[in-house]
């Protein structure tokens, strides 16, 4: 039974490829653009004109993610599959040092059904390949997209098929066990972890739900957007600070900002977005900084934040355009500093936040010392998980 007791009101038009203009059937399976020039990730589209989905509406929408279902890509409520993921809160932080002279706000998505916001990705992401016939997926990943991919799954009764780095903390790998996804163990990282993932994929007819090499994911993420201007009554931050390895979130936010303004739900104007990187996984922030349209491949090792060890995200040019069209910036922070981080905010704060979300506290008050984040801007911090599955990660003193 659906939890959702509502109708599919979705509004998808096509999928599109934004660097060739390419579109496809969204009643077909696909993966990135076929044109062998360009292999773009592939973007979702919607009917949207300003009436179509008033916001007025929301009000007797589940609280779920599934509130925003016509700008999502389900056109059949029974295969929408659901955990209760998303309308996580929003958070005022209050005693920690640093928070002077501007309103800091946390947007926690730890709450989520397997314990980050990739619960969105995946609900979307499945619930779409059961629509369409998918019987077995298959992912890549150092951890909580692969819980998540498990645990949607299970609900969906498609076969997972999960690819983690050894090096991955035992409890990731448990939980999709649990979840009954075929784990297997790499000795490599997330791209080594790709690669076999592709080769026994095609071998075994697996659909790949890889980030941003398939179209669904992003329209799960993008809904923390629509969160984040509905839940700030319509005015959106001046900042939005977000970790970015694949960078699906930080896309996802993007789109739905502009989607909102189509709707006639906000103006144009938009946050300055931040993407913040683990120093072992610095490409992005290389590129932005060098003035580079794409990232280069840097991959210097383990760190505590596995969902930052992404080496190049697929869609780094657009990761790219939007820090450069929203006149955000990049930034580094190192595991010593995500684990200092995750103490304070636990000591002050009352929350056990992922290392992700650690280090965006402390690239704030970099940026604030530099004067880029200036006196009574409000800022907004996405931490993307829950702590508590990073135990094994840090020393407890």
């Amino acid at each position: 039974m659906n939890i959702l007791h509502q109708p599919s009101t979705s509004l998808i038009s096509h999928l599109e490829c934004p660097k060739c203009g390419r579109t496809y059937l969204h009643q077909e399976l696909h993966t990135v653009c076929e044109n062998t020039n360009c292999q773009s990730s592939l973007f979702a589209r919607y009917n949207l004109s300003p009436g179509v989905f008033k916001k007025e509406s929301l009000r007797a929408n589940p609280n779920s993610m599934w509130r925003y279902s016509p700008v999502l890509p389900i056109e059949k409520v029974e295969y929408m599959i659901s955990l209760g993921e998303g309308f996580t809160p929003i958070l005022p932080l209050q005693n920690l040092d640093g928070l002077e002279e501007n309103r800091v706000y946390w947007k926690d998505e730890s709450g989520n059904p397997t314990g980050s916001f990739k619960s969105r990705g995946q609900s979307t992401a499945i619930s779409k390949a059961l629509e369409l016939g998918v019987k077995a997926a298959c992912i890549p990943s150092a951890g909580n997209a692969a819980g998540a991919l498990a645990a949607y799954c299970a609900k969906a009764g498609i076969k997972a098929h999960v690819f983690m780095p050894k090096e991955t903390p035992q409890l990731f790998k448990d939980e999709c066990v649990l979840y009954g996804a075929n784990l297997t163990e790499v000795d490599g990282n997330i791209k080594d972890c790709s690669k076999l993932a592709s080769e026994e994929g095609e071998k075994n007819g697996w659909f790949p739900v890889f980030t941003l090499k398939e179209p669904y994911r992003l329209e799960g993420k993008k809904t923390m957007g629509y969160e984040i201007a509905e839940q700030m009554d319509w005015i959106l931050p001046d900042v939005i600070l977000y970790p970015t390895g694949g960078g699906t979130g930080l896309l996802g936010i993007w789109k739905a900002f502009d989607e909102m303004e189509t709707l006639g739900w906000i103006g144009s104007e938009r946050p300055r977005m931040v993407s913040v990187q683990a120093t072992s996984c610095d490409g992005i922030t290389q590129a932005f900084h060098q003035h580079q349209t794409e990232s280069e491949y840097v991959d210097k090792g383990f760190t505590i934040a596995n969902g930052l060890r992404v080496p190049k995200p697929y869609a780094d040019e657009y990761i790219l355009k939007v820090l450069r069209e929203s006149q955000g910036t990049a930034i580094t922070i190192n595991d010593a500093e995500m684990e200092t981080g995750m103490k304070e905010i636990a000591k002050k704060e009352g929350l056990l936040v992922c290392p992700e979300g650690a280090a965006l506290w402390q690239a704030f008050k970099k940026l604030k010392e530099k004067s880029w984040i200036k006196p009574g801007e409000k800022v907004l911090l996405m931490n993307t998980g829950s702590g508590y599955k990073y135990l094994e990660n840090i020393e407890i003193n």
